[in-house]
């Protein structure tokens, strides 16, 4: 039987893991291990032409030596499709989604023309041109139709949060022009298919919340709870990125990036093994999140 709490650290295999992604792992784990949890790995490979092959398994033999083990066998989002077209065929039946025959020049013409150009590294926001009909153009993805108005969640660190989907970020992609499937419909899916309760993921990632809010209400499924980790950055002052280079950690010595990573948390360092060590930070994380 499950356990009341079940959490997940869900890395995308572009690379092996760095002292950024180590930060949320770790972070995960403690979150699961403080709460007596069930915690998972999920492997999100999706995004197939940006894998690269043996960065799972390497990933995997990372976590294994800091000594944060799953207590299931890894989920695969490659061998998911059949159920993200299960959940694409619910919500076109629900007319939450639909098929879109714009490419990102469209959608720049569209809003340059709209009197809105483009920002270099802003969000862009779809103008909402295939809502109605394709226009006599063929279909080149799926998106959903979001709902207006604010939503508003809680995140267990940051606290208050909100967003107005439809204006910062327009009805979004679903199942892209190369016929893959994108992360948020992915991760929903399979938060739910594996009863995630608690996702504690990089703050780099709180920007998708009221999207997979808004997927898991039209889905019918649970919101799971929210903690979002700081960032680590980099000497540029930008947070640390497989895109940006960022090194692969060492793991042949853990307890000198599992300490990094710890401190990144704001927990206390600790000189012994490594099996105490996590143990001290189990107890530390417990007590770090019944004072919030």
């Amino acid at each position: 039987m499950r356990a009341a709490y079940v959490g997940r650290f869900a890395p995308s295999p572009t690379g092996p893991l760095h002292s950024g992604s180590l930060v949320a792992a770790l972070a995960s784990w403690l979150d699961a291990r403080a709460q007596s949890g069930c915690w998972l790995v999920r492997i999100e490979d999706v995004d197939t032409p940006r894998c690269v092959p043996g960065a799972a398994e390497h990933i995997l033999r990372q976590l294994a030596d800091c000594g944060l083990h799953a207590d299931e066998p890894p989920l695969w989002q490659s061998r998911r499709g059949a159920s993200y077209e299960t959940a694409l065929q619910q919500l076109t039946a629900q007319g939450r989604a639909y098929p879109c025959a714009c490419s990102r020049k469209d959608i720049e013409a569209a809003l340059a023309a709209m009197g809105h150009p483009h920002q270099r590294h802003a969000e862009l926001v779809y103008p909402g041109t295939c809502r109605d009909g394709l226009q006599g153009k063929p279909a080149r993805a799926w998106r959903f139709r979001v709902e207006p108005g604010l939503l508003a969640w809680r995140d267990r660190r940051l606290g208050a949060q909100h967003q107005d989907v439809e204006r910062e970020v327009g009805d979004f992609i679903l199942k892209r022009a190369d016929g893959l499937w994108a992360y948020q419909l992915a991760v929903v899916v399979d938060d739910a298919a594996q009863g995630i309760t608690h996702v504690v993921r990089g703050e780099d990632l709180a920007d998708n919340t009221a999207r997979q809010i808004q997927l898991q209400r039209a889905l019918g499924f649970a919101t799971p709870a929210y903690l979002h980790t700081p960032l680590v950055l980099g000497a540029n002052g930008e947070k640390l990125s497989k895109q940006n280079g960022a090194q692969a950690v060492d793991t042949s010595d853990p307890m000198t990036v599992l300490s990094a990573a710890a401190a990144a948390l704001g927990l206390a360092a600790h000189a012994g093994p490594r099996a105490d060590a996590l143990a001290a930070w189990v107890a530390q994380w417990r007590l770090l999140q019944s004072a919030r």
